[in-house]
């Protein structure tokens, strides 16, 4: 059996690194193709260094672009390498357009596609990850589906049983092994002089948040009534884009908020796990946050990780009034909760059901 692992962001880099690892264990012959959707490979192969993965045997480079004109440059350079290199599965995960370009790409050349974190809904079809998953979990032929929920997702579309296997997450086996990985590495607390939950950590990084004076503002203000409240700093990496329109639109970054530069994977996975609290708008944060047993917030309408908040790790706040009235409450659990997403066996689980 040969397995191409097909990614191209660094949460797909995260989120499969307990596979490539399987994979390594096992002596299975696979190989990973990079498309470089958000970073080149040449920015991203410190990334494979630092999670300790071997480099990638092949590297697109596309970088970023219009939605069509980024997935039709992946498809035709994906195609021409599983031609030359053919694998008996393709593994994609998630649901950026490396997924739907490696998905398709795959599926006209009848190679089998293994979806991994296959049947997430958010149920907004404005988000184009939305359509991504959509269209992958329906010509995929194995769906790993990370809980119970995700399987019933894709059974209500009509998929197959047989061909839908919950196997829990890898991004539990990626927090586990890789926040291990950076207690060698890094101490950022100490480097940003903090305490353990003595701060909060928050990301702001969607679109449809930075890009949007009244939804950002509403989030800065939320921050500010946050700080007030309960007298903790709130520990912001933000994202370029973020700073930028902060600056664009006018606003002065609230009292008690420290913006800071972007941290590295390893780092943030400390930060995250030191918190008190977390406030994000990120999907892989709120299951990190799950995991690590830190409350969170999220800073959307909605989420294709309904788990976190059934099992009341996270609560859907918006950008609105909403955001203090959910941190009170959050500030209040207790991490008591059973993680949804399984007990970091999911890639060898995974791999077990493509042999």
């Amino acid at each position: 059996m040969k397995i191409a692992i097909i990614l191209g962001t660094r949460p797909e880099i995260i989120k499969m690194s307990p596979i490539i690892r399987q994979c390594e264990k096992q002596g299975i012959n696979y190989y990973i193709l990079h498309t470089g959707q958000h970073y080149s490979y040449e920015m991203d192969k410190i990334f494979f260094e630092q999670l300790k993965l071997p480099q990638a045997k092949y590297n697109l480079d596309v970088g970023s672009g219009k939605h069509g004109e980024q997935t039709g440059k992946m498809l035709a350079a994906i195609e021409e390498i599983l031609i030359k290199d053919r694998p008996d599965i393709v593994l994609v995960q998630g649901d950026t357009n490396t997924v739907l370009a490696g998905a398709l790409a795959a599926s006209k050349l009848q190679i089998k596609i293994g979806h991994v974190e296959a049947g997430l809904r958010s149920f907004d079809c404005l988000m184009p990850e939305e359509t991504n998953r959509i269209i992958a979990d329906h010509i995929s032929d194995y769906l790993f589906a990370p809980t119970e929920t995700s399987r019933k997702h894709l059974l209500n579309e009509g998929i197959p049983d047989e061909k839908i296997f919950v196997t829990g997450n890898t991004v539990v086996d990626a927090a586990y092994q890789n926040l291990e990985i950076s207690k060698n590495r890094a101490d950022i607390l100490k480097e940003l002089g903090l305490k353990e939950k003595e701060y909060f950590a928050a990301t702001v990084h969607r679109a449809e948040n930075v890009d949007n004076k009244e939804r950002l503002g509403r989030i800065l203000s939320g921050f500010l009534q946050i700080y007030k409240e309960f007298g903790l700093p709130i520990i912001f990496p933000a994202h370029p884009r973020a700073v930028k329109m902060i600056k664009e639109f006018g606003f002065e970054v609230p009292e008690g908020t420290r913006l800071i530069e972007p941290l590295g994977y390893l780092e943030f996975l400390q930060l995250e796990s030191g918190a008190r609290m977390i406030l994000t708008d990120s999907g892989g944060v709120q299951e990190e946050s799950c995991i690590l047993e830190v409350p969170c917030v999220t800073l959307r309408d909605n989420t294709e990780r309904p788990e976190t908040v059934d099992v009341g790790a996270n609560l859907i706040a918006g950008t609105g009034e909403q955001i203090i009235l959910c941190a009170r409450q959050m500030m209040e659990s207790k991490p008591e909760w059973e993680n949804p997403y399984g007990n970091g066996e999911s890639a060898e689980l995974t791999i077990g059901k493509l042999q």
